[in-house]
């Protein structure tokens, strides 16, 4: 309503000065619609690699269950109860691991914790 009050009373100056704002806001109306759509479409591809990476990570191992997951959980399973059981409730004892199944418990969980983080930097370092 105002614009067609400005637009009668103004002439041609106020009428052009109208019509280029309206431009403008159609223009940046454009825009957010682009730039949601662009957003939408990428949170679509991520949402399918994901998906797809699922998939080949099944057909490569067979089975959803990883097994550096199986491995990390058993020796959660032995943490969890020498801490927890042995140490918190006192309700045991268990015998300290020796040998090359102590090596290779922390090298599991070295491995586990460690292995994000070296992903991390590799990633940042392609970049």
């Amino acid at each position: 309503m105002w614009m067609a009050i400005l637009s009668f009373l103004g002439g041609p100056v106020i009428k052009g000065l109208i019509d280029a704002y309206q431009a403008k806001l159609k223009a940046g109306n454009i825009e957010s619609r682009i730039a949601a759509d662009l957003a939408a479409n990428e949170i679509a591809a991520q949402t399918a690699e994901a998906q797809a990476q699922n998939q080949l990570k099944l057909a490569e191992i067979g089975h959803p269950w990883e097994p550096e997951k199986l491995a990390f959980y058993v020796t959660l399973t032995f943490y969890a109860k020498c801490v927890v059981w042995d140490k918190v409730f006192g309700l045991g004892t268990t015998p300290q691991l020796a040998g090359d199944v102590s090596t290779w418990a922390g090298m599991i969980m070295g491995f586990y914790f460690g292995k994000r983080t070296f992903e991390n930097v590799a990633r940042i370092i392609r970049r």
